[in-house]
């Protein structure tokens, strides 16, 4: 039996399906996105797992859940759907992001310049109410997560 769903978007309601079949497959479900690029949508499941995700890992997933999705039908237009990993270079949107990834380098464009400049570049040491503190050569810098177009992992490798 399918959960009911409460109201929400998207991303939340097919993030609820998946939960269980991540679970049961020992991944973690990073993020589900859902957008519009030109003219077609985009339903991205972002999987991942200790010691990353295999090509395999995503066929076998996009697998068990593409019949849960298609009887459950939380998404009323056609879409393309891809099951991936994060990558190296993920982007962190929730709270449970920024929690895993403390003490890790990232990278944030802000919206609006703050002294001439969009990104940012230091080390994640905090993250609180909506809150993140990058430390810098500078010294420790706080920005709301609403200030940012976008707050990513760097590739230190």
């Amino acid at each position: 039996m399918l959960p009911e769903f409460k109201r929400g978007n998207v991303a939340s309601r097919v993030e609820e399906l998946c939960a269980p079949v991540a679970a049961e497959c020992q991944l973690s479900l990073w993020d589900v996105v859902y957008e519009k690029e030109g003219g077609a949508w985009f339903l991205r499941i972002y999987i991942d797992k200790e010691g990353g995700v295999t090509i395999e890992d995503c066929e076998k997933f996009s697998r068990l859940i593409d019949p849960i999705l298609d009887e459950a039908d939380p998404i009323e237009n056609s879409y393309y759907l891809e099951v991936s990993s994060p990558g190296i270079e993920r982007r962190l949107r929730k709270p449970a992001h920024f929690t895993a990834c403390m003490g890790k380098r990232i990278l944030l464009r802000l919206i609006r310049p703050v002294e001439g400049q969009r990104e940012r570049e230091g080390l994640l040491v905090g993250f609180d109410k909506g809150v993140l503190r990058i430390r810098t050569e500078k010294g420790d810098e706080e920005y709301k997560l609403s200030e940012t177009a976008f707050v990513r992992l760097v590739d230190e490798s």
